[in-house]
């Protein structure tokens, strides 16, 4: 087999696994836009996974690839990027999610990439390699995201509270059962948005790379941008049902008005940081504002030391995943 031949299966094969990580990441995150929705009652388990599917995928008609041009050309210097790099990243982010995944973890999809990058770049070229202002930018957002959605889902749900404050319990559980089809709905919009874009931006990184794609260019192929938002809208079809109950049930218990009040305020933040191209944490956004709406309550109302468990994963996401990284950019130089 010549040169060539062998670049494009290497190229392809790292596709299929970038592909994989989307998958994993709707798999993964499909707790975030189905846990608050299914925990209240106002879906079951099969018809949300389906509703949250449909509006992962249709995102791809809402968004500008901002969150991609991030990953795909604003975290790594020019010509850093190689095909071992890219296997690092992804190789250390699908470890660190299988394992947070089987332990019922809520982490980060978007830091575990985040992390593998920076693990597989450090090991190649040293810390000079990166680009820091959207690093930081984004490490800044592990805490400002679920920090923005805390401050909205309780300040949303202190004025539903109050415009409702003379009406029967009974019919404002009745009004928000329904409501909260929009939120869901608005926050998988969200989801898809932001999180569907961080595999096209290592895709992407990945063409350019190694010739298939050009670095002038404004956007990622079509056929990357299809396939990303598909895959993910398949891995949140298959969902995550061991994380869902941490989401959904462990943090706090939640009614139809407080699923509305956290997934409004969790929707917002993600359609402003999407806007703004930074690739931010679904699991951090949607956990701030559940524990948002829950403390507008009393602050008994939350179980701290599930948050508290919660954002220790936060913190070790970034390292673990790129040791996992490092480790699989040098198992990558003797595979190919």
């Amino acid at each position: 087999m010549d040169t060539a031949q062998t670049g494009l299966w290497v190229v392809v094969m790292l596709v299929l696994l970038a592909l994989a990580f989307d998958f994993m990441n709707g798999f993964h995150d499909a707790a975030n836009s189905i846990a608050t929705v299914v925990s209240t009652g106002v879906l079951r388990p099969g018809q949300a996974i389906l509703f949250a599917a449909f509006f992962n995928f249709i995102a791809i008609l809402i968004f500008k690839l901002s969150v991609a041009a991030t990953v795909g050309k604003g975290i790594v210097q020019p010509g850093v990027i190689d095909i071992h790099v890219v296997f690092g990243a992804l190789s250390g982010a699908i470890a660190w999610n299988v394992i947070t995944w089987y332990y019922g973890i809520p982490s980060s999809s978007s830091h575990a990439l985040l992390g593998g990058i920076v693990g597989a770049v450090i090991v190649k070229a040293g810390a000079g390699a990166l680009i820091p202002g959207k690093i930081l930018t984004t490490v800044a957002f592990i805490f400002v995201a679920p920090f923005l959605g805390f401050v909205l889902g309780s300040l949303i749900m202190v004025i539903v509270a109050w415009i409702f404050r003379r009406t029967r319990p009974s019919k404002v559980d009745t009004w928000f059962r329904r409501l909260q089809l929009l939120s869901a709905g608005a926050y998988s919009l969200g989801h898809g948005g932001n999180d569907a874009q961080k595999t096209m931006g290592i895709i992407w990184m990945l063409l350019i790379a190694t010739g298939y794609s050009a670095a002038e260019d404004k956007n990622p192929p079509n056929w990357v941008i299809i396939s990303c938002y598909a895959a993910i809208g398949l891995g949140t079809m298959f969902g995550g049902w061991r994380i869902v109950k941490t989401m959904g049930q462990k943090i706090t218990k939640l009614k139809p008005v407080g699923g509305f009040c956290a997934e409004t305020g969790g929707a917002i933040t993600l359609f402003l940081a999407t806007g703004l191209g930074i690739p931010v944490s679904t699991t951090h956004t949607i956990t701030g504002a559940i524990v948002g709406v829950g403390s507008t309550q009393r602050a008994s109302a939350v179980r701290w030391g599930v948050a508290g468990n919660i954002v220790w994963a936060w913190i070790f996401t970034i390292p673990a995943s790129a040791f996992m990284a490092a480790i699989a950019y040098w198992i990558s130089l003797m595979l190919f």
